[in-house]
């Protein structure tokens, strides 16, 4: 629940995870694909994932090594691998298998992880063998760090604050990335860490706004979407096509209210007026331990905590009973499905993956199309064909065709608007094309 909170508040298009004591793939988040490794024994302790936006394109990245470690390489402003690591405080990790670790990620990189070291240079007021041996890391690999001083991590038993939580890149990308805390842990013992890049354009490129049809003022649609015929008949058919593009385009927009573009929010059905005066609450509590660190304000700060959560489990379970209910005999196939969808959090797929061809790694949209498009385009070229087809595919086109005719055939007559309203009619709503003019517009 509180990771959906970080995505509705950040739209984030990554999510490292450290400690994620999972067993098996079988979680989901809407609109996101996860990668993650679990603990080498199988068990419910320690692992890593990392969660990335599925209308972005991603791959994930092999990884050799004996470190709790997972990567991917996903499309920034660039193609940058981001790798998420967890090293438990009380395990020994050899130095060269960090190296090693280095030396596997494409360039540019970032390390997002809980590291568990101390040291002065990121914030901690004392050092630890582990601190240490992260200094000798960075230095080793001459690799930049993001952390500034700022409190990381909230250790509960003696209730103080440690940085362990770092951000590492490669130079190339120490320009471009800045590093905030978020001051809520989430009903977490960690902050979480915020990475920004000043290159990414905050309108999000790979979804693009759509027309929202049922808030459309068809009547003011109709009556800018007038089409001079004297035009399209002196035009030539690009010319006509083009003008008529254009008026529906311009119509359209000052008609009808389009999608902002970015990713829909994770949906909490459940909450309700009780969990919202909960949370703030426990908010309240929080920010006054933060400030003045009492046995008092830890308490008000850890009864307020417990509140919060009884009233969330007790709306999430009558919002489920409700949500059951619901489902009797009257309802159609249709709602069923869509209901047990909801509840099993199936929603449709748009991954968008990065492409190897020949080697070389595509991950701009654009590219990933023109590859696609020349890939098609050379498996129907003649050079593909078999020699007696390729003959008799020349014979063929040597032909001259005869589009007039004495027998009256409907494909020899001009097409009716019947037809053409007929034709509409059958067609079902789909993605629009780079003219945003979607089927049920023109129908």
């Amino acid at each position: 629940m509180e990771l959906r909170d970080l995505v509705n508040k950040y739209r984030p298009i990554c999510i490292a995870l450290q400690e994620t004591y999972l067993k098996t793939d079988k979680h989901n988040i809407r609109h996101y694909k996860i990668f993650s490794k679990h603990h080498i024994d199988n068990r419910a302790s320690g692992g890593v994932a990392i969660l990335a936006a599925s209308d972005i394109p991603s791959i994930p990245l092999t990884l050799n090594t004996n470190l709790q470690a997972v990567a991917i390489r996903i499309q920034t402003q660039s193609l940058v691998t981001v790798c998420s690591l967890y090293l438990p405080p009380s395990e020994r990790v050899n130095q060269i298998e960090l190296n090693n670790l280095v030396h596997q990620l494409p360039s540019p990189f970032i390390i997002l992880g809980d590291l568990n070291g101390h040291s002065p240079f990121w914030g901690s007021s004392d050092s630890n063998a582990r601190g240490q041996q992260i200094e000798k890391f960075l230095a080793d690999n001459n690799l930049c760090l993001l952390n500034s001083d700022e409190k990381t991590h909230f250790h509960l038993p003696t209730r103080t604050f440690h940085s362990v939580d770092l951000a590492i890149c490669s130079p190339p990308l120490l320009p471009y990335f800045s590093l905030t805390v978020d001051n809520d842990l989430y009903n977490s013992d960690h902050f979480p860490l915020i990475l920004t890049d000043s290159r990414h354009n905050p309108i999000n490129p790979f979804r693009p706004p759509k027309y929202v049809l049922n808030a459309a003022n068809w009547q003011k649609f109709t009556s800018l979407a007038n089409i001079n015929s004297d035009i399209i008949k002196s035009s030539t058919i690009e010319e006509a096509l083009n003008h008529i593009v254009n008026i529906i385009i311009e119509a359209a927009d000052n008609s009808i209210p389009k999608t902002s573009g970015t990713r829909r929010k994770q949906n909490k059905p459940w909450w309700d007026a009780d969990c919202q005066h909960a949370y703030k609450r426990q908010r309240k509590a929080w920010d006054a331990f933060r400030r003045y660190p009492t046995t008092e304000n830890f308490i008000n700060f850890k009864k307020s905590k417990a509140v919060s959560r009884r009233t969330q489990r007790r709306s999430r379970r009558v919002s489920w009973r409700k949500f059951v209910s619901s489902i009797t005999s009257t309802i159609s196939s249709r709602q069923l499905w869509n209901k047990v969808k909801k509840a099993s959090g199936i929603s449709p797929p748009n991954a968008v993956s990065v492409l190897i061809h020949n080697g070389n790694t595509i991950s701009s949209l654009k590219d990933i199309a023109n590859t696609i498009a020349s890939t098609l385009a050379h498996t129907s070229s003649n050079q593909n064909y078999p020699l007696p087809i390729l003959n008799f595919k020349k014979k063929a086109e040597k032909q001259k065709l005869r589009f007039h005719s004495q027998a009256n055939q409907p494909y020899n007559c001009d097409l009716t608007f019947l037809e053409l309203q007929s034709c509409l009619s059958k067609v079902h709503d789909s993605s629009p094309g780079p003219d945003s003019i979607r089927c049920l517009i023109m129908a």
